[in-house]
């Protein structure tokens, strides 16, 4: 894996730690762009909260900030960063899968063998 791809993994990974965190990520992906009054009102996290939660969100690359009306900024959600940790992820397992089939195997055989 790339070493600019590793470190948007980590970031999401970093992101997605937080359960209000994800809980704005799932509020943004079934309801559409919001702003953070509207996240506020919606989940149970203050707007200043919510506020700080958006802004590591978007250094992650999970959410864009896009000016709206009357100053307002809404925030709309990008999975292009989560794809790059859904590679990630089938990446390492890729990497496990062939070393623990193996030792499957080896063990089944060993099985077979033992009176």
């Amino acid at each position: 894996m790339r070493p600019d791809a590793e470190a948007i993994a980590e970031q999401v990974f970093t992101a997605l730690a937080d359960p209000s965190r994800r809980g704005i990520l799932a509020e943004l992906a079934a309801r559409g762009p919001a702003t953070a009054t509207d996240l506020a009102t919606r989940l149970p996290i203050t707007r200043q909260a919510i506020a700080k939660h958006l802004a590591l969100l978007t250094e992650a690359g999970l959410v864009t900030a896009e000016p709206g009306e009357r100053r307002r900024v809404r925030y709309r959600l990008r999975s292009a960063p989560m794809r790059v940790a859904q590679q990630f992820l089938a990446a390492l397992a890729r990497d496990w899968d062939g070393p623990l089939g193996a030792l499957k195997d080896h063990l089944d055989r060993s099985a077979r063998t033992d009176p």
